[in-house]
Order: C-alpha cells, then structure tokens, then sequence
C-alpha cells in the first residue's frame, strides 16, 4: 500500500536509501531518530505515513516558510495538509483545528512554540494522532549549532501522547546532539537511522578572500540555469554587496533581520518564486527552504562552524544535480570568530564555540580531501582515496619535505609560543622590533625561507596542522611541534603537498555538464517556461508544479501519452490531472516539429529511470570504481 502512495502522490517508481526502513518503523509504531542529508528525502520519511495511517500527523517545524512551502508542496500533491503559526487569522486556525478534530486533515504543521500552550496541549489530547514529527530536531540540543530554547518546549510532547510514534529529523548532528535529542524527546528504544553524510552532487572548494568579489562574480555568471545564495556575516556586508553586484549587472536581493519583515517575506518568495536568481543573505535566510535547484551557495566568509557549513551548502542541489559549495576564506575569519567567543561568559559554552572554530579551521586550512573532512568531522569515514570533486584533490601538488623541514625547526627554536605570523616574519627574516628584542635574529633559522610569500607559508603551515606535524592551541592560535612532527624530522622522512597557489586559483571541475546528460535542451526550457507561467497562475513556487529532474526526464523521454507522461518520476496522479495537458501539448508540439518518437515504453522495457539514471551517472564520473 505504501508503495502505490508513494507513487500515486509523489510520482516516484522507488524509495532513496534508508526511506523504506524509517517509513516500516514509523508504521509499526516505533519511535526513530533520522539523520539524513538535506536532499536526502526526510520529509517524506513522515509525509507518506501520514498518508497512510488513521489520524492527523503532528509535524513541528521551526519556520513559518519551510512549513508554508512544505504545505503548498502536499497540496500540489493532493494531500490534506495546513499549519499553524502566529500569523494565522483567529477564525481561520479555529477552521483548521476543527478539520483536524474531525479527520479531514493528514498532516498539521507547527511551530515549537505553540506546543508549549496548555490549550493547544489539550487540543492536542483530544486527536487522534497517527505520529509526532519534530523537524530539524538538532535545534533541541544545547550541543547543536542552532539551539532554539523554543525547542525544549517539546519535551512535554511524550506526556501529551505518550502512545504515539516520534519521529526526530535532522541532517546535521554529532554523536552528542543525537544522544540529545533521544534524551530531550525521551524517544524510547528508537530506531536509529544514520544515512551516508555525503552528498556526491556537491563539489567543494576553499578559496582565498582576496579575490573574493571577481571569483564570485565568475561563479554567479556560470551558474546562469540554476539559483544561488550568498551568505554573509552581517547585514551591512549583505546590502553592500547586492549595490556592487548590481553594479555588475546581477540583480540579487538582499536578506537580514535588519529589514522590515514584509520586505523580507517578499524578498524570500520572489527567490522561491524563481523571479530573482541570486540572494544574499545572513545566516537567518534558508533552513527548510525546499528550494530544489539552488546551484551555488558561497560563504563571503567563514562559517562559523561545521554543521553550519554542511546544512548551508546542503541547501545547494536538493534535487541531486551538479552543484557547487564555495568558502571564501583569510586570515581575518579567525579573528572575527574569536571577538565574539571571548565575549561569552559562560565557559561552557565557550570551550564548545572554541572546539567548533577550530574544526572550521581545519576545513579550511587543511592539505586533506575537503569531503573526507567534513565526513570526518561527522564521524564517517570517506572510502576513496580522492573526491576529484574539490579543489584539494583537483589542486597540483609539490614537494614540501624541505619547507616542512624549516617551519618545523622554527616553530622549536622559537620555543613553541607564537603563532603562524610570527613563524613567517622568522623564516623571511623580517627586521622587527619583536625579532630583535626576543633575539630571534640570532637563530640559525632566522631568514631561511626568501621563495615563500607570508600567505604561502602560512598555508603550509595550515596543511602541517591537517597533517598532524603541527599543533595549534585552542584559544590562542600558538603553533608547537607534534609527535609526528618530530619524528618526521628525526627519520628525515618526505612529503607532498597541495601546492598553495595552484590550490587557490585552479578552477574547480564541470560536475556533470548538461550536454552530457541525455535530454533534449530546447524542450527542457520550453518546460521550464510553462512551468513558470503555470506557477505564476497558481500562486506556488515552480518546483511545487515540477522539479527540474522531472522535466530534464519529459525532455529525455518525450512522453506522448498520459501513461507515458505518468511514467516520468515526480509526476503522480494529482500533478497528471492538474498540469498533464499542458506539459503533453507542449511535448507532443515539439516532437512533431522535430521527428521524435516517445522513448517512455523503450526505457521501461531497459529499466532505465531517468532520475537513476542522473544520480548514477553523476555518482560514476565522481568515484569511478
């Protein structure tokens, strides 16, 4: 039953990994924890029980736009969804609670905060619940990169319905914040469902902040089919940058709490809507933001974490295309994060702010795979010896024994008490007045390296730090020597490294050129443009009429049919109703100007789906075995 749901609502022949084992636990019953990656297919880890169990589904989500654009998103479907939020007029939430008491509704979203009112808690006593979700359930844990005090609000939920099944969602948790969210939720013996946190579509790349605007300006322009977010640190950067883009003739628009609420409303549909490409946003902009054809997502600086990072960039590419992660990274970023974490009182808190810092410098300062990083950091291991999908494993490499050799000495014969800055005026042999009066200029080490520039040598430093020849201190960036280190000096023994300017300004690879993809490239923007209008004329995004996946397989197929047309993945029986003809007009128009015959039957027959068929492709020209 579950399986002719999914395909009679949401389009799809097959569930994605991990998918059919959560949905098996939810419907029998059980409490489960899923960590999955943005893109991963969480929501319909609760969305299709929901369809098919008795009662309403509590689904408690953090924001008012992913749960409007999750709602808008079931109704295109055919699903009975609505939420709740505080802008929802008295006699209208009075209208939803009934349908939800009466059994008209399949799924209710939201907001924590309202589960903390006892006279929705006693609301909620007197439904019939099939099954709690509590999305982007990390904001529940202190531990986590976006705790929201909100959240522990929902500690009360396993009182409230002690029988009925919790479902816990995130894409981005630790160890930790996963035992705390279990413990927070009291989820009793859940189910653990921990997916892969790769996501091969996405390439990643560190670049130096030098050169920032022009290198963004280039990524914007070859990004032109897809949509971009820029995220920067505060909302004077924000405004700033849209003037100068503008200037450069790319219209984006701006995001941050500094501007008036309607304004940013407007400004976030208008980008959902596909009427302006680019936004540039603080980091308030995009969790949940469904938005399936986001190409680019760049940090004008540093994140100021991990997770961070990972759910930002996962916001890139949800529909399993070719997309792109960029980190805009100088010296300044570690400055700028320690000015706030030395102002925190509580050192708790600030001992973790360190822990995470320091970990976001190791992204980006290492010699390492940036996807075996971030994999790590997760605690999983990357099982090849190369992504070819960063800017490290694509960068050209050198020898770095002998510079190695120097840093090294001169990290201890300065006594291991000063950072990279200083390391780098010793070995240029920089007149100083700190290296006369520590009496630095007498070491044999003094002025020994004239071929590096400063920002060379401290990326080679940064890379010893990944490699685990250097050490650098929690709280004040000191450089010493580690046991490798010293070892590797002892037994003389060698080593190669990205080579920092060709690391910094090699371009990163074509993912996975469109014209490499089987599907006809004027049909696919004669799909894209009904669909736009079709979207304009209902009021909803365009990806809530069709995704890109699903048109690129209407222009590799040609459907011709109804039947055919239902063959395509993403189009279910509802969408078949509302938009079929037209999208079968426009197919069946362009097929008879140019002699083509529908593919569908023939590619059902090989057992070749086209959304497989895009991921596989994509996943063999990344790890090719």
């Amino acid at each position: 039953m579950v399986k002719d749901l999914l395909k009679r609502y949401f389009g799809f022949d097959d569930f994605r990994p991990l998918q059919a084992e959560v949905i098996d636990a939810v419907m029998d019953g059980r409490d489960s924890l899923v960590v999955m990656p943005t893109g991963g297919g969480k929501s319909l880890c609760y969305q299709l029980p929901a369809l098919a169990l008795p009662g309403v589904a509590l689904v408690v989500s953090p924001l008012i736009a992913l749960m409007k654009d999750q709602v808008d998103a079931l109704k295109g479907i055919g699903a009975a969804a609505d939420l709740l939020n505080s802008a929802t007029p008295h006699a209208e939430r009075t209208q939803i609670q009934l349908r939800a008491y009466n059994g008209d509704l399949r799924l209710l979203y939201v907001a924590p905060e309202r589960v903390a009112e006892p006279r929705f808690q006693d609301f909620l006593r007197a439904l019939n619940l099939s099954l709690i979700a509590v999305d982007e359930a990390h904001c529940i844990s202190e531990w986590g990169h976006e705790f929201r005090p909100d959240y522990r609000s929902l500690a009360r939920i396993r009182q409230i319905a002690p029988s009925t099944p919790i479902i816990a969602l995130t894409a981005t948790a630790t160890q930790r914040v996963r035992e705390d969210i279990e413990r927070q939720l009291d989820l009793r013996a859940p189910s653990r469902f921990l997916a892969s946190f790769d996501r091969p579509n996405l390439s990643y790349a560190v670049k130096p902040s030098g050169d920032r605007y022009d290198e963004l300006v280039a990524a914007l322009r070859e990004c032109a089919e897809g949509s971009a977010i820029v995220y920067r640190s505060s909302r004077k950067g924000v405004d700033e940058l849209v003037g100068d883009l503008a200037e450069d003739g790319i219209e984006a628009l701006p995001y941050h709490a500094g501007l008036d609420a309607d304004v940013r409303a407007a400004n976030q549909e208008r980008f959902v809507r596909d009427e302006t490409r680019v936004i540039v946003a603080t980091v308030a902009f995009g969790m949940g933001i469904d938005k399936p054809d986001v190409r680019l997502v760049a940090h004008y600086e540093m994140p100021s974490s991990i997770e961070r990072l990972y759910q930002e960039s996962g916001r890139a590419g949800r529909d399993g295309l070719p997309a792109r992660s960029i980190v805009y990274f100088g010296a300044r970023d570690r400055e700028r994060q320690t000015f706030f974490l030395d102002r925190m009182e509580d050192d708790t808190e600030r001992a973790a702010g360190y822990e995470r810092l320091n970990a976001m410098l190791g992204y980006c300062q290492g010699a390492e795979c940036r996807r075996a990083g971030l994999l790590a950091y997760f605690g999983e291991t990357f099982g090849a010896d190369s992504c070819d999908a960063c800017d490290v494993c694509e960068a050209d490499t050198f020898d770095a024994t002998t510079i190695a050799q120097k840093i090294l000495s001169a990290v201890i014969r300065t006594g291991e008490r000063f950072g990279a800055a200083y390391v780098s005026q010793v070995l240029r042999g920089a007149m100083t007045r700190q290296t006369e009066e520590r009496g630095h200029r007498q070491l044999s080490v003094f002025g020994i390296v004239g071929d590096y520039s400063d920002s060379a040598l401290r990326d080679v430093m940064a890379m010893l730090v990944s490699r685990g020849l250097l050490s650098r201190g929690v709280e004040y960036p000191t450089l010493a020597v580690t046991a490798s280190g010293r070892a590797f000096l002892r037994d003389r023994a060698s080593l190669t490294l990205p080579t920092p300017a060709a690391a910094a300004a090699k371009p990163q690879k074509a993912r996975v050129p469109a014209a490499e993809v089987d599907y006809d490239g004027d049909l696919f923007e004669k799909l894209r443009e009904l669909r736009t209008g079709l979207a304009r004329e209902r009021g909803v995004p365009p990806y809530v009429v069709f995704g890109d996946v699903t048109l690129r397989g209407m222009a590799s197929r040609f459907p011709q049919s109804e039947a055919s047309l239902l063959d395509i993945t993403g189009v279910g029986q509802k969408k078949l109703r509302d938009y079929g003809a037209a999208f079968l007009e426009v197919i069946r128009l362009y097929a008879n100007e140019n002699g083509l015959d529908d593919r569908t039957l023939a590619l059902r027959e090989r057992g070749e789906g086209m959304e497989a068929r895009i991921r596989s492709d994509a996943r063999a020209k990344r790890y090719p075995r």
